[in-house]
């Protein structure tokens, strides 16, 4: 009888690398590792051979940047996604995709488990189990195997369990320990050095951006297209999603934009200091935020402002694959028909200003607003307007307000 499959979220870290052989161990279950590529860059070379030698059955590697960035990120741009108003969503916006692709991965090789390496205090296991247990039916069709979760093992433990299983596992120098969290949209920085919230976070801790000290002493300007609500042009050079964030993380974080130290509401119920590197992100909203107050009417950027503290916490709660979800990005997406234009920013030492914005569908009129010649308003209709507007005020005032004075 052959043994059953598990199908492992890996990343080529100890924790992943380890897990491959403590399921083999402990649920007596051949592993086959997947490894989805959102934009991790160089982290993800090697894992082949990495889980091969853990002793995987097999390694499956899915490079999902197109899907990553136009189905995840640019639906939760046009949301106006960021939680508690600074964070980009980067790694809340991973975990459905990489579930998808671990739940499709387990039905292809017939596989009755899966599992990630989260750990029992965040939030990505909500993201992962929520997902999975959504997307695999009645939740009982594929069960879930989480490792770090269950082990219980102190990092020393874990290091001692990786040396005895043979495996090598990659040092961090200056003994600074750093969890990064790498896709295309941001990087989250987690380690020791950082968990003291009186102390500023270590230089080297960042990898995208420069620090104020050494970004350029010249300011830069740029100009983003968008077309409802999507950027398709940096520069006036059309570019695909992935190549435009790319672009941009380049551009913004050599000015040192996109630093993010918050102490974070985690689902579970702790605070958390959070570090991120967004660069893209946090220009992108910028200008998507810009443009609207030229596309949308006052009740709509009402509208939308709350609806996107809303969407927010849905991503972040792992709550991705639900109706409510679906139901506020199609208000998004139609609010969003007429988001078409260019915004134009000035970045510099560590900060991006918007300083210009124009669309064929601005409701932003000259000839109304100005004060010159050309204006075309008509002041004689202030007076009755203001009559009628205040009449509410004053009749209440009249009989109700005032009435003892």
């Amino acid at each position: 009888m052959s043994k059953g499959k598990c199908v492992l979220a890996y990343s080529g870290g100890m924790d992943s690398t380890i897990s491959v052989v403590w399921i083999k161990e402990n649920y007596d279950l051949d592993v086959i590792t997947l490894t989805v590529d959102l934009g991790a860059g160089p982290e993800i070379e090697g894992v082949a051979e990495k889980a091969k030698k853990a002793g995987a059955i097999d390694s499956v590697i899915l490079d999902v940047k197109d899907e990553f960035v136009n189905e995840y990120v640019f639906p939760g741009l046009k949301a106006g996604a960021m939680y508690e108003d600074v964070y980009a969503l980067s790694t809340a916006f991973a975990r459905p995709l990489m579930s998808k692709k671990l739940v499709e991965t387990a039905r292809k090789y017939g596989a009755e488990y899966v599992s990630h390496g989260c750990t029992g205090k965040g939030n990505d296991q909500v993201r992962f189990d929520a997902s999975i247990m959504t997307l695999s039916g009645d939740g009982d069709s594929i069960k879930i195997i989480a490792p770090a979760r269950e082990w219980g093992m102190t990092r020393d433990e874990e290091k001692e369990y990786a040396n005895k299983a043979g495996l090598e596992i990659r040092e961090v120098g200056n003994n600074r320990v750093y969890s990064i969290d790498r896709n295309l949209w941001g990087l989250a920085i987690e380690g020791e050095d950082l968990e003291d919230t009186w102390i500023a976070p270590p230089e080297d801790a960042f990898s995208w951006t420069s620090s104020i000290e050494n970004a350029p002493n010249e300011e830069e300007f740029i100009e983003i297209g968008f077309e409802q609500g999507i950027p398709v042009s940096l520069n006036n050079k059309n570019m695909s999603g992935v190549n435009l964030i790319d672009e941009l993380n380049i551009i913004a974080g050599k000015h040192g934009i996109g630093r993010v130290d918050h102490l974070e509401n985690r689902l579970v119920g702790i605070k958390s200091r959070e570090v991120y590197e967004t660069p893209a992100a946090v220009v992108l909203y910028q200008a998507l935020a810009a443009l609207e107050t030229a596309t949308l009417s006052r009740e709509q950027q009402r509208i939308k402002s709350s609806l996107s503290t809303t969407f927010s916490d849905l991503v972040y709660d792992g709550r991705w694959f639900t109706n409510l979800r679906e139901n506020i990005q199609a208000f998004m997406d139609d609010a969003q028909k007429f988001t078409s234009g260019n915004v134009k920013l000035k970045l510099f030492k560590g900060s991006s200003t918007v300083i210009g914005r124009k669309s064929r569908f601005s409701l932003y009129d000259y000839n109304m607003s100005t004060y010159s010649t050309t204006d075309s308003f008509n002041h004689g209709s202030a007076e009755g307007f203001i009559d009628i507007y205040s009449l509410p005020a004053r009749m209440q005032a009249k009989k109700q307000k005032y009435n003892d004075l």
